[in-house]
């Protein structure tokens, strides 16, 4: 019970992701098989879909703005501010940031690479942004393989030749999926960064104390 209460807010949200992937999946599945009626062809089973360029890429196009969000997000405040704001570091003259200061191998409880050091800690004090990075570069790459493949399965139910990746590439299908999902993602940071500095939320993180001014800024 203890390690549940101690991992409660990644299992709640390992929970729901996988809740709402599910429900993603049967319900992408019904509509994927309905179009496919309407076009004249036998329907698909399970795993054929979970194979399918609409899964692949209604999965990991939302994946992929995700992380380039979280990336973007994690980078830029290294070094932008917004007064106020408990998603931002303090502002010059507001004190100094516990972010920023130099690891010490001496540090109780220190992990492992900061023990190292070396080139192994330098790795490690951008290790957050490559691993966001990597996810997603891994997204990209999956998101463009399903969307190209749903494009050709469209084009071989009409008859029609298929498609080259380069041309699909360059065309606006694939770039539409990817900046409509991008905008939201920028979007949502936009808010809590600003909705922050005015409103409040008693006991969690993200929020500042209740009574603190709108010009504090951090949490």
């Amino acid at each position: 019970m203890k390690w549940i209460k101690n991992n409660g807010l990644s299992l709640a949200f390992i929970i729901l992701f996988m809740l709402a992937l599910t429900g993603q999946f049967l319900t992408g599945f019904k509509e994927y098989n309905k179009e496919r009626e309407e076009e004249g062809q036998a329907a698909a089973d399970m795993g054929q879909y979970l194979r399918s360029g609409h899964f692949l890429q209604a999965t990991f196009e939302n994946w992929e703005s995700e992380f380039l969000q979280m990336a973007l997000f994690v980078v830029l405040t290294i070094s932008l501010r917004q007064k106020g704001s408990s998603e931002s570091k303090k502002c010059e003259g507001e004190g100094e940031n516990e972010v920023d200061r130099e690891p010490s191998p001496g540090r109780p409880g220190a992990p492992w690479p900061v023990r190292k050091g070396g080139w192994i800690l330098r790795i490690y004090k951008h290790s957050l942004t490559i691993a966001l990075l990597i996810l997603f570069v891994l997204s990209f790459i999956i998101h463009l393989y399903g969307s190209f493949k749903d494009e050709n399965e469209q084009l071989g139910i009409k008859g029609l030749p298929a498609e080259s990746l380069g041309r699909y590439i360059t065309q606006s299908r694939f770039w539409f999926e990817s900046f409509q999902n991008w905008q939201s993602e920028f979007l949502s940071v936009f808010a809590i960064v600003i909705l922050s500095v005015f409103l409040r939320q008693k006991g969690s993180p993200q929020s500042k104390p209740v009574d603190a001014p709108n010009e504090e800024t951090g949490e």
